[in-house]
């Protein structure tokens, strides 16, 4: 892969992880704010609380993903599928700019664990 789409990837996935990371922070703000002294508010704050934590949860994978990805780039192995080692498409690279798996090998864990 040449620097110019290197470069691309690397800015897309910084930007990404700082678009995270403010998530996180109003996720985290929210989820600290009291509860609602009525008993049916709580009942819905408390479901919204688990939805919260889980897009927190989702995001901070996401964020591993990113790092992940960004090391990739700085190892010079970026777009290399880290199961097989063949090449990454370019499509899927593009919808997934942090898959460190090829569409078969991706296809073949996804498979494996359900």
């Amino acid at each position: 892969m040449d620097k110019l789409a290197l470069d691309d990837f690397r800015e897309r996935l910084t930007s990404r992880k700082r678009e995270l990371y403010g998530r996180l922070v109003k996720i985290e703000h929210d989820l600290d704010e009291p509860m609602n002294a009525d008993v049916p508010d709580r009942v819905t704050e408390r479901e919204n609380d688990e939805v919260l934590e889980g897009l927190g949860l989702a995001g901070q994978e996401e964020i591993r993903g990113i790092d992940a990805a960004l090391d990739r780039i700085a190892s010079g192995t970026f777009g290399t599928c880290v199961r097989c080692g063949l090449p990454i498409s370019s499509e899927r690279l593009d919808a997934v700019p942090h898959t460190p798996l090829c569409q078969e090998c991706a296809a073949e864990v996804s498979a494996g664990a359900k």
